[in-house]
């Protein structure tokens, strides 16, 4: 897999970097840059990330942060199972349970809720620290939903971090996980309350909470651009039929003038050329300002 010249591998986290240094120097600095791809590309291209994770699982398998690089770049392709393998490998290696949220979303993803749900109240939860806990608040209302358990699923999401109102990394998404299980339960009123709190946390728009309150509102977008582009398109249409009536018109006049000719050939002649010569120009002259009009009404 082709590297980008601006990579580097210093890009790395320290503890990564200090996890790597157990391999030759040459070795981790290949292991480094694909670690650094799988980063940069897992949320727009996880294909790509998780070609480069394959790469480096090659070149260090036993290294806890390549099999966890590989777990999620796994998981960011819906692998399921191939993830939770990568996952279990990376919590052998380290006994740490920060993986424990993502491995049970796992067996969800792999239609085992009740698996989960186990993992949510297994003794690893109480180790974790205050995200990896309303993570795992996440998932168990996720495996209820899954089960068909609506009301078990709002009351599990019911925290003292969901009354608080000061605003973590993770608010947004358990305000709106809270405002989505309230709106399947057709519990609209207060759904909408909440959709609105999660768009106060949501300060980078990591969730669609502002889409689904205008939803819940009755608002419909329509797209302006198109209808200024049908509206000039139509008016030249219109100002421009009446405008070549008047051409006929003059042409008409014109015409009759001439046929005076034969009545007085030697004496009319030059007051018939001194009569028909102003006027063409002065048709044109009328007729500029009028496409000039109809080019105004073009732009406008």
């Amino acid at each position: 897999m082709p590297i980008p010249e601006d990579v580097t591998g210093d890009e790395i986290d320290k503890d990564v970097r200090q996890e790597l240094q157990s391999l030759p120097k040459g070795l981790a600095e290949d292991v480094a840059k694909n670690l650094v791809m799988v980063a940069r590309l897992i949320d727009e291209d996880p294909q790509g990330a998780y070609d480069y994770s394959k790469v480096a699982l090659r070149l260090a398998s036993r290294v806890a942060a390549v099999r966890e690089a590989a777990g999620f770049a796994a998981y960011a392709n819906q692998k399921y199972s191939e993830a939770l393998a990568e996952f279990r490998a990376a919590r052998r290696m380290t006994g740490s349970v920060d993986l424990w949220p993502v491995m049970a979303d796992c067996e969800r993803g792999l239609g085992r809720p009740e698996k989960a749900l186990d993992m949510a109240g297994a003794p690893e939860v109480r180790k974790l620290d205050k995200p990896g806990q309303v993570e795992m608040r996440l998932v168990a209302a996720g495996a209820r939903r899954d089960m068909g358990q609506l009301d078990a699923a709002i009351v599990t999401l019911q925290s003292p971090e969901l009354a608080s109102h000061s605003v973590q990394p993770w608010t947004a998404r358990l305000r709106y996980a809270y405002a989505d299980a309230l709106l399947a339960a057709e519990r609209q009123d207060e759904a909408r309350e909440w959709f609105a709190k999660a768009i106060e946390a949501d300060k980078d728009g990591s969730t669609d909470a502002s889409d689904r309150l205008a939803e819940l509102d009755g608002v419909e977008f329509v797209d302006a651009f198109d209808e200024t582009e049908v509206e000039p398109e139509t008016e030249p249409e219109i100002e421009t039929e009446p405008e070549t009536e008047p051409e006929t018109e003059a042409e008409a006049e014109a015409e009759p003038e001439p046929e005076t000719e034969p009545e007085a050939e030697t004496e009319t002649e030059p007051e018939v050329e001194a009569e028909v010569e102003p006027e063409p120009s002065h048709d044109v002259e009328l007729q500029e300002p009028s496409v000039e009009k109809a080019e105004d009404g073009d732009k406008d």
